[in-house]
């Protein structure tokens, strides 16, 4: 005689085995009180960040500009993040130009939100987000990242466990919510790496979901679409750019990110079935945009672009999938492609990024292939936000 299970009982089974699994490997691949800690640069690296060459690095600390960092028993000096920004600094005060070394927003410029989206998940958006956030930070941006997502996968790589650390506050939902709000500001979390803050996310956030319907019967304001500009309003002052990791649904959360962002990055992997989700995606998000600007949302981006993730270039019918988008609308996809890595995935075994790693834990190609593109994207969305500021 078959035996029935409850499935109630069975699915908490499996979520207590599976915590406890995921806690096991985040004890062996950090020390049970450790914080995650940013690695040091090369030289080499440093210059490319600074936008200098090696020589006149070298040259700056010859002359005393530059502080002293770390040197290897070699003489090879490696530097931290903060060692790039204060460089960065001195280097600023020194130039004619400004802008030349600290990139950021200057008097008159609007903070630059980008909110990562699609339908649908596996698309790269998480991956796409915190390269891009910590790509701009290394290289002298303020960014704010801001997790929206209740799975979130972008704040778990951060290395916080947001089943523990945020089960019940603490994460973005705490200045959304309709019910007594927070201060953006009590819920930001300085992270590890330099020039970048997060904004965690957390179960919680399936909250404002749920509560939304009744708080537009009840009229309460400001209305949904308007709580995450309200709530970055608050912040604005402290950031450049902001990144928005949106969760793959196109609900409340989606939308009042959307009416908070001045650019939109829309991620698809090209293949068929991702291309028909996101033409749904496409035509589910205008109809739900022409809702809420008759209600007074602002519908002004600076910039929407569609990234291609997860590009494999020798196949076939991937190109042919990228010719067409790029066909359908031009110059609104984005020239850099992110290609799909081993270096990518295997680095996100350990709740890091291309950024974090060492290149030695990898194939020397397989690291550079994936850096490149890494870089080319992330810089490719730089040159938007400068052009948003008029540069």
């Amino acid at each position: 005689m078959n035996q029935t299970i409850r499935i109630d009982q069975r699915v908490r089974e499996n979520a207590e085995h599976l915590a406890r699994a995921l806690e096991n490997h985040m004890l062996n691949s950090f020390a049970p009180d450790a914080h995650k800690e940013l690695r040091l640069f090369t030289a080499g690296e440093a210059a490319e960040l600074l936008g200098i060459s090696t020589s006149f690095l070298r040259k700056l600390h010859f002359e005393d500009r530059a502080p002293e960092v770390h040197t290897s028993a070699g003489g090879r000096r490696h530097y931290s993040a903060a060692d790039l920004q204060n460089i960065r600094k001195s280097l600023e005060t020194g130039s004619k130009t400004p802008g030349t070394y600290m990139p950021g927003r200057r008097e008159g410029d609007k903070v630059q939100v980008l909110s990562f989206l699609n339908f649908k998940g596996g698309s790269g958006k998480t991956t796409s987000a915190i390269h891009a956030a910590q790509r701009l930070a290394l290289k002298g941006y303020r960014v704010l990242a801001v997790d929206i997502d209740p799975q979130a996968s972008l704040t778990t790589l951060f290395g916080y466990r947001p089943e523990y650390d945020f089960l019940e506050s603490g994460t973005i939902y705490d200045a959304l919510r309709y019910e007594s709000p927070v201060s953006m500001r009590e819920v930001i979390q300085q992270t590890y790496f330099e020039g970048l803050d997060l904004a965690p996310g957390g179960l919680m956030l399936q909250e404002f979901e749920h509560e939304t319907p009744q708080a537009l019967m009840h009229q309460v304001q400001p209305p949904f679409f308007a709580r995450m500009a309200a709530a970055l309003r608050e912040v604005e002052a402290d950031y450049d750019v902001v990144v928005i990791d949106c969760p793959p649904q196109l609900g409340y959360l989606t939308m009042s990110a959307l009416c908070a962002s001045t650019g939109v990055l829309i991620t698809v992997v090209p293949n068929m079935l991702d291309i028909a989700s996101m033409s749904q995606f496409l035509q589910m998000t205008s109809s739900l945009l022409e809702v809420v600007a008759e209600a007074g949302a602002s519908m002004e981006f600076d910039f929407l672009r569609f990234l291609i993730n997860r590009y494999e270039p020798h196949d076939g019918p991937q190109q042919q999938m990228v010719a067409f988008l790029r066909q359908l609308f031009a110059e609104e996809v984005m020239v850099a492609t992110m290609l799909k890595s081993t270096a990518i995935s295997d680095a996100g075994l350990t709740h890091q990024t291309i950024y974090e790693v060492e290149r030695a834990q990898f194939h020397r190609n397989t690291y550079d292939r994936a850096l490149e593109s890494l870089n080319l994207v992330n810089d490719e969305i730089e040159s938007l936000l400068q052009k948003a500021w008029g540069r």
